[in-house]
């Protein structure tokens, strides 16, 4: 039997000890992320992790904060990086937190996201198709919900970045003694308004995509987004608001990762896996829907990550590849 020299099996082991640590370069490092408490958006957070977790990395239980509380947390180090940050929405969320000087936005993990107001298909049909319609009077009465005279919006929960627009556009547009903006619990206010489009009845709405309301209210068929007046965002704000031959009002968006500068300086893997990632926009709305059709559990959750995974694995495993190079 030939045995290995001293020398030779010490350069083998060695060699095996650098490949597993550039399997595992994040191996003894816990990372600490933030999320919304908003089921629709655990999925995209929980793909990011499980890739960190495959690339060794410990990743401690999620803060649960809502998106201007989340980018503080990160900004003040409590977090090292939140995975549902839109670009031009909140914006002014980052930049109160720190900007650029401790905290950046990598990658685009969602390209393409919308915001905007819509309407039953009826009364679309009937002639209702900018928000600015909503000034007269014998319009917005047509939408009142409560007995008020005023048309009822179902609205964006504050602290979500949406509601200062609304706020911004209400004003300007010279809607606020027609329209009231409902600002409560979202899914309770959205579950509202598709019982009264089941029931044949006018409504008037914000959401957004990826979301499941777009599935249960198809634009197109039950409803339609509505035009604005003209593009007016808080704060001076720019961005594109066309989508669709539309002035949708809002920002046609992108949602990034953000982490602190300190975190992506030390993790050179975690932040090539920021820089790589990618989903793809209508997969987040089909797991939506799945969730609003009732696997809505923490484990359900996980599932539909693993199913994604599989289903888009030579994809994934080149995020980790790259991530892997990155720290070497």
């Amino acid at each position: 039997m030939k045995f290995l020299s001293a020398t030779t099996a010490l350069a083998l082991a060695l060699s095996a000890g650098s490949v597993l640590a550039n399997d595992k370069p994040g191996e003894g490092v816990t990372v600490r992320p933030v999320v919304q408490p908003v089921l629709e958006e655990y999925f995209q957070a929980r793909v990011i992790d499980r890739a960190l977790k495959d690339l060794g990395y410990a990743v401690a239980e999620p803060q649960e904060v809502i998106a201007q509380t989340a980018h503080l947390a990160v900004g003040t180090g409590d977090a090292d990086y939140f995975t549902n940050s839109w670009d031009q929405l909140h914006d002014t969320f980052f930049k109160e937190a720190g900007g650029p000087d401790v905290m950046t936005k990598v990658g685009t993990l969602v390209e393409g996201a919308l915001q905007g107001y819509l309407v039953d298909k009826a009364s679309y049909d009937a002639g209702v198709k900018n928000l600015g319609d909503f000034k007269d009077p014998e319009v917005a009465r047509k939408f009142d919900a409560d007995g008020d005279g005023k048309a009822d919006l179902a609205g964006c929960v504050p602290g979500w970045g949406c509601e200062r627009v609304i706020e911004h556009q209400l004003t300007e547009f010279g809607l606020r003694d027609t329209v009231t903006h409902n600002q409560g619990e979202y899914n309770a206010i959205i579950a509202d308004t598709i019982a009264r489009v089941s029931n044949g009845q006018p409504v008037l709405y914000f959401t957004w995509t990826p979301y499941w309301v777009s599935g249960a209210l198809v634009p197109g068929k039950d409803v339609e987004w509505l035009d604005v007046p003209y593009t007016s965002l808080p704060d001076g704000g720019t961005g594109n608001t066309e989508f669709g031959g539309k002035n949708l009002g809002f920002a046609v968006d992108n949602l990034r990762i953000i982490a602190r500068n300190d975190f992506l300086k030390a993790n050179p893997a975690a932040a090539k896996l920021f820089e790589v990632a990618r989903i793809d926009i209508n997969d987040i709305s089909a797991e939506n829907k799945q969730i609003a059709d009732g696997e809505k559990n923490s484990a359900d959750i996980d599932r539909h990550v693993d199913a994604w995974i599989a289903a888009h694995r030579a994809e994934y495993d080149g995020w980790l590849a790259a991530a892997r190079e990155a720290a070497k």
